[in-house]
């Protein structure tokens, strides 16, 4: 039996937990993060576990792990571990993640203030505001978003038929507007959405198998995120979520990739324009500040480069062990 250490810092962007795995990651096989993911879920799938799930972690638990760039003009790679399993892309990680590692040293960029990050769904390019010792804010420009379906229908037990479209943003997100049977996630408690969600995203995906894959890379494939939409809680907030990821989590924060899958729906819908300001607002409140920096092309289907800016802080240091001799080794979820 051995004994596995992992040196974590924590920390939460707007509200959502990241852990970035200081040391203790494993080496990956692969010329780029891509490969490198699909060597991971395929040999280490049980540190994400272990470091992810109970009785280490908990149902909302996202973390990370550094890799050297595959390409010397890049300043890093990184690998998104999280209880919904290893993401393409994730947003509020990439914030809380660049945050921990300028903050604590653990990154030199090349040009102070911007990072190029090689994720497995592709390049981001980062920014970020330094003041008093701390990171303020962080800025990605995200891989390409586009509008995936529309007027597409799937019936819940409790709520009867409801009309969503789909949208990637570094994940597919089946997005729900307020329409008759569905008045708005300010109406339901999160138990609630996450019992809708749970039900309706394994039926999305039956319905409508291989309709979601990524024209770029057929790793990246299903519906693996559900978007609520409802009634703002300020004035200056252009929209709100609940987006649930998971077994059973509402993401606290208001989203990376599901902010970017928004405004891929909006401009495609003609609700946004390139150089729109747009403001998403979590569950909890705390929001994030899109942008559509400009439109492009995906295979020959226009969609558009998004931006986020987020702000993280770190709260937490520890040395994690997973002892191969405790039965709860690999982690485990109750409900």
């Amino acid at each position: 039996m051995s004994v596995h250490k992992f040196n974590c810092i924590d920390a939460h962007t707007c509200g959502n937990p990241v852990r970035l795995v200081k040391t203790g990651g494993p080496e990956l096989k692969g010329s780029n993060m891509a490969e490198k993911r699909q060597y991971f879920i395929k040999e280490y799938d049980w540190i994400r576990r272990g470091l992810m799930f109970e009785p280490r972690g908990h149902d909302m638990m996202s973390g990370s792990i550094l890799y050297p760039p595959s390409d010397p003009n890049n300043d890093l790679g990184i690998l998104f571990i999280e209880t919904s399993g290893c993401l393409p892309m994730c947003g509020h990680g990439t914030i809380g993640s660049i945050t921990i590692a300028i903050e604590e040293g653990i990154i030199t960029p090349k040009v102070p203030g911007r990072i190029r990050m090689e994720t497995p769904a592709g390049l981001v390019e980062v920014e970020y505001g330094l003041g008093s010792n701390k990171v303020e804010w962080v800025k990605l420009t995200n891989v390409k978003s586009y509008l995936a379906a529309s007027e597409l229908f799937v019936r819940c037990s409790s709520l009867g038929e409801l009309r969503f479209d789909v949208a990637y943003g570094g994940n597919f997100y089946a997005i729900f507007d307020v329409q008759p049977n569905f008045s708005g996630l300010q109406d339901f408690s999160a138990s609630e959405l996450i019992g809708f969600s749970q039900e309706i995203r394994e039926k999305i995906n039956l319905k409508y198998p291989d309709r979601f894959i990524h024209p770029e890379d057929d790793t990246i494939r299903d519906v693996s995120h559900i978007m609520w939409s409802g009634d703002t809680l300020s004035s200056d907030a252009t929209a709100r979520n609940a987006v649930f990821y998971g077994d059973k989590a509402i993401d606290r924060s208001p989203c990376g990739t599901g902010t970017s899958a928004r405004m891929a729906q909006w401009y495609a819908k003609g609700k946004l324009s390139v150089g729109d300001k747009f403001v998403h607002e979590s569950f909890i409140g705390s929001k994030f500040e899109g942008r559509v920096e400009k439109e492009t092309k995906l295979s020959g289907e226009t969609a558009i480069v998004p931006s986020i800016k987020g702000w993280a802080r770190i709260y937490g240091y520890n040395t994690i062990t997973i002892d191969e001799d405790d039965p709860y080794a690999h982690g485990f979820q109750v409900i």
